[in-house]
């Protein structure tokens, strides 16, 4: 930042005004809204997350972890309404608003969400998720094991035909 202060002899706080206005306008405009809420939502949730394991305190661990929590069943909905919320005029403006709040430890929306609606929600069909799961496992072991099946049959096709390829050529 020094260096591209010295070379426009203009103050830094000003360049950061411009970059600020800048990705605003962009922001506004729709150029890369996508990406750009996506990156904030979890680069620096990422990094905070990092910096409470390391600290090992608690309640900063409980608030991240329970921003993933919130985060995830959030992108989870978004997946499934995704059709309609593109119609939603500025709805990365509002998505991005949602996920400051949700991180800011200032308002602690990430725990208000989860004590106030997933909670009892997780309580209640804690049952339901883990048969869920649980069926997934099984359903992901059976087609690991018939990929690692095909794949073996098709090397060994493979090697079958390399020989007898290698074989016709003497």
């Amino acid at each position: 930042m020094q260096q591209l202060e010295d070379a426009l002899s203009t103050p830094k706080e000003y360049l950061a005004l411009v970059g600020a206005f800048a990705l605003l306008l962009l922001f506004v405009l729709g150029v890369g809204v996508s990406s750009l809420t996506s990156l904030i939502g979890f680069v620096y949730p990422a990094y905070a997350s990092l910096l409470s394991i390391e600290s090992r305190q608690p309640s900063q661990t409980t608030q991240w972890l329970t921003y993933w929590t919130v985060y995830a069943f959030f992108s989870i909905l978004e997946v499934l309404i995704d059709w309609l919320l593109y119609l939603v005029p500025f709805y990365f403006a509002f998505k991005l608003a949602f996920l400051l709040w949700l991180m800011a430890p200032q308002t602690l929306g990430a725990l208000f969400l989860y004590d106030a609606f997933l909670k009892g929600f997780l309580k209640r069909n804690e049952a339901r998720i883990d048969g869920a799961m649980e069926q997934a496992k099984r359903s992901a072991s059976t087609v690991t094991k018939e990929l690692a099946g095909a794949s073996a049959d098709l090397a060994g096709e493979g090697l079958k035909a390399a020989a007898k390829a290698a074989g016709k050529g003497d």
